[in-house]
């Protein structure tokens, strides 16, 4: 597994396994076989509300020996309703006791609505007194980065954002890492849009390695030094989302990987104001 340092000298996983959108009575053991396949850092976050059976999985991989919490990396963040500098506390304390967990490797500020500058406050203060090991946050462009950076003592470490074929934030990348913070790519496979998986570009590459386009995509950002997360309830699928580590991409392939760029969200524009609307109203729905 390829580890990457953190502007605070920490190391992580530069793969990662990702439980959004996972069923609650699915988690534990999607988390568990994750583990059991290598993957040691485990992504979830409070508004996806399987924190605790994220917990329970991990539990269970520990106590039957597969691993020490020491050589796991664990994410979780902090949702819309929460970013306040007051909820920001009460929320990491909260997230620690649902998930038994007595440290959180990386704790996110998961969207860029709320005070986040206030929220920003408590996580630097959880980081201090060792309740978190890392901290940063999600889904901000590169304009807020920037401004983030700037107008913050303590600077983010990571910064996950969308990052795939149709979509691949390459002046984004330029901008973090001239000011030190690490890329997290979310949606790696875009969930499939646009055909992703029969794409006749990556199908090619990856006949020429014997790889399915999942591993082309994975291996793709382990060579632009990016951090990704990958997800499946499928343990073969898990197995073969981590095995990629035994090729490497060649320029020519990059190039035709480049061309696939359209710049734009597979998803949605965090900026855009009916997306905005649809943030605030489910925040106001959560809250309820």
């Amino acid at each position: 597994m390829n580890i990457i340092k953190l502007n605070n000298g920490l190391e992580m996983p530069q793969l990662g396994f990702g439980v959004y959108q996972i069923q609650n009575d699915q988690t534990a053991e999607a988390v568990y076989q994750a583990i059991k396949a290598g993957y040691r850092l485990i992504d979830t976050a409070s508004i996806y509300g399987n924190e605790k059976e994220t917990g329970e999985g991990i539990r269970r991989a520990i106590k039957e020996g597969l691993v020490t919490r020491e050589e796991l990396f664990i994410t979780t963040k902090l949702f819309i309703l929460q970013a306040s500098e007051d909820k920001a506390i009460a929320t990491i304390e909260q997230s620690l006791a649902i998930m038994e967990l007595n440290y959180i490797d990386l704790y996110l500020i998961h969207q860029p609505y709320g005070d986040v500058y206030g929220a920003w406050r408590s996580l630097v203060a959880a980081q201090k007194s060792g309740k978190v090991k890392s901290i940063g946050i999600s889904n901000f462009k590169s304009s807020k980065m920037i401004e983030f950076v700037r107008l913050n003592g303590v600077k983010p470490q990571i910064n996950q954002i969308e990052v795939n074929p149709w979509n691949q934030r390459i002046e984004d990348q330029k901008w973090h890492e001239k000011y030190g913070v690490q890329i997290e790519a979310w949606a790696p496979f875009a969930e499939g849009h646009r055909d992703l998986f029969i794409n006749p570009v990556l199908t090619e590459i990856g006949q020429q390695y014997g790889k399915s386009v999942g591993q082309v995509i994975l291996r793709w950002l382990m060579q632009r030094g990016i951090v990704a997360l990958a997800k499946s309830v499928r343990p073969e699928r898990m197995i073969e989302n981590i095995n990629i580590f035994d090729f490497e991409l060649t320029d020519e392939d990059l190039t035709k990987i480049a061309s696939l760029n359209m710049k734009e969200s597979a998803f949605f524009d965090h900026d855009a104001p009916n997306q905005v609307e649809w943030f605030m109203n489910r925040m106001l729905d959560t809250e309820k």
